[in-house]
């Protein structure tokens, strides 16, 4: 076998020109697996890429988006323990506005360097490219014109030795004309070595350097087999292929025998590369997977409907949750990295941006609504030492109900000019309190009248007549009638007045419900005489109207849900409702007896 086969392995087979020719990219992917230095500031960082900006070393790809990776995990990491610490220190999560980055901005400046820099050297690496291929193209028709007889080979040996040394010195050449560039290359200089007779003891003499500088390499290539690093190993092996391309061919016989040990050796450590870069790739795969579920999640976060700042808070929760998750997977492949992590951070930078303006909105209308706040203060103050008793508590009034239509102001401040509205009012109501002495009496003169007649609502609880309805009636207009008692007896006498009240009323309603209930069953044969149907007839209606006050009582306890009982007013009102409740439930039992009644009536008649 000729020495054309002494090429490059890739994965334990012979690589082709154009396989070597992308060799250094197969490497460069493989550094990107070895562990890196580790930054720990983004000043770091951003010195490390001034380097690569403004110094004479090439940028390479995956360095720079490691840098770009590395960076904005310090800055989102930053970012949040900005946060944390405002928060801790009593700050209002509402109005924490992200602080402009100097350094991202000048991260991004040099990145922008970076990404000309690296278009330049590609135009210019392609320029090289073609110069080098037109020069090897020059070698191999200089060695063609010289196997056209013995005599001339031997005369050019010399002259075709340098003409090897040159190609040895020409570096990369476009990857699309390297396979062919080599073939013809090997082809035209075993034929040389092939036309070569005058110098045989030289020619000999080449072979046998050559076969012992392959045997060596043979050698160190077999002892890579025990490297511990499978990445240095792989790396070595590279070395080693360069230095066995370069190296002249030795006797046919020879030829396919040092170059099967060699690609015997090779295939062995590309074996361990491949092996080891099949597990990293699974991994990177199953990292993408999860941080491709991640960003789902937050997209899905930022675009549901904030309506107030606990939707905002509680969305931030579960966004800064998702990234400390996100900080706990490793690398994505290579070429999807630094994509799926700018896919991330926009859906972040989008929710923060948008939380961002809300909060600038919401501290606008803080700023409007506690102009507005203070405006009824210097009102309610203007009005605190007046003596028109009458018409400035309508004015005072109507400035609390006002204020109560103003929107939200931070808590802090929103204590604090409650605080001076509500002196102002007290002022004057404090005042007009002690000048008050005699309507004061007059409550309490009432509060007397009130517990009289719940006295005598108690008395009435105690007797049994027909005439009980009646009493009643007319003691709750009288209790009606009387006017105003001191505040701090008006919710009590209430109670006592209401717990009266519901036991004759519950009394009342069984006692009127037997009665009707008898007074109907008396009157059932005289239905029934109307007609077949006067019975079935008056049964449907009975349950038209059953149905309607289970409708009423459905309705009212509903509405009984929605009622906030933390206000004494708001118990009144639920106590007043849960006793039309209750009243609507002794006419249902009423009605279902009625029913239950005629069905009785007829039975009897079948």
């Amino acid at each position: 076998m000729m020495d054309s086969q002494d090429n490059t392995l890739v994965n334990g087979a012979a690589a082709s020109p154009a396989e070597v020719q992308g060799q250094n990219e197969v490497i460069n992917e493989a550094v990107e697996e070895q562990p890196r230095k580790v930054y720990e500031s983004k000043s770091e960082i951003l010195e490390r890429v001034r380097e690569i900006a403004h110094g004479d070393e090439a940028p390479q790809k995956d360095e720079v988006d490691y840098l770009k990776t590395a960076f904005y995990k310090l800055h989102v990491a930053e970012r949040e323990a900005q946060l944390k610490a405002y928060i801790e220190a009593g700050g209002d999560p509402e109005q924490y506005q992200i602080a402009p980055d100097e350094t991202e901005e000048a991260f991004k400046a040099e990145m922008g360097i970076i990404k000309e820099k690296r278009a330049k050297l590609l135009k210019e690496q392609e320029a090289e490219k073609q110069e080098n291929l037109a020069k090897k193209l020059a070698i191999i028709e200089q060695i063609k014109g010289m196997i056209t007889t013995p005599e001339e080979a031997n005369k050019s040996y010399k002259e075709f030795q340098e003409l090897q040394q040159q190609w040895r010195e020409i570096k990369n050449v476009p990857a699309e004309k390297a396979n062919e560039l080599w073939r013809n290359y090997q082809l035209y200089v075993e034929q040389f070595y092939d036309m070569l007779r005058l110098n045989s003891e030289a020619r000999e003499l080449d072979f046998k350097k050559n076969l012992e500088a392959k045997q060596h390499l043979c050698e160190v290539a077999e002892k890579l087999a025990d490297e511990e690093d499978v990445i240095s190993a792989f790396h070595q092996l590279q070395k080693l292929h360069q230095e066995y391309r370069e190296i002249g061919p030795v006797s046919k016989e020879l030829r396919e025998e040092i170059w099967n040990r060699f690609k015997a050796a090779s295939t062995v450590i590309n074996k361990r590369h491949q092996q080891h870069f099949e597990g990293i790739r699974a991994k990177e795969e199953d990292n993408l997977a999860r941080k491709t579920a991640l960003c789902e999640k937050v997209e899905a976060i930022a675009a549901e409907e904030n309506k107030g700042s606990g939707d905002w808070e509680k969305h931030t929760k579960q966004i800064i949750e998702l990234q400390t998750e996100w900080k706990t997977i490793g690398f994505a492949p290579q070429k999807m990295n630094v994509k799926i992590f700018e896919r991330f951070r926009a859906a972040c930078d989008d929710f923060f941006g948008r939380k961002a303006e809300y909060f600038r909105n919401l501290k606008d209308a803080f700023k409007e609504n506690a102009e507005k706040k203070r405006a009824l203060i210097e009102k309610a103050k203007a009005l605190q030492d007046s003596t028109d008793w009458k018409s400035t508590s309508d004015k005072l009034v109507a400035l609390q109900k006002e204020w109560k239509t103003i929107g939200m102001v931070p808590k802090k401040l929103g204590d604090q000019l409650w605080e001076e509205f509500l002196g102002a009012c007290n002022k004057f109501f404090e005042a007009r309190k002690a000048a008050g002495v005699g309507q004061h009496s007059e409550e309490h003169a009432n509060l007397s009248k009130k517990r009289e007649v719940i006295a005598k609502l108690k008395a009435v609880a105690e007797e049994a007549g027909d005439n009980v309805q009646e009493k009643v009636q007319a003691l709750v207009e009288e209790y009606n009638a009387i006017g105003h008692v001191p505040f701090k007896e008006k919710d009590k006498v209430y109670e006592e007045y209401h717990a009266v009240l519901d036991k004759l009323y519950k009394e009342l309603n069984i006692s009127v419900a037997k009665k009707r209930l008898n007074n109907f069953k008396q009157n059932l044969k005289q239905v029934a005489e109307r007609g077949e149907n006067a019975l079935d007839n008056e049964r449907a209606r009975l349950f038209r109207q059953y149905e309607a006050i289970k409708q009423e009582v459905q309705t009212y306890e509903n509405n009984l849900g929605f009622l906030n009982a933390s206000s004494k007013k708001g118990n009144s009102l639920i106590d007043e409702m849960n006793r039309k409740v209750q009243k609507l439930k002794d006419d249902m039992n009423l009605v279902r007896e009625k029913i239950k009644a005629i069905d009785a009536e007829n039975a009897s008649k079948e």
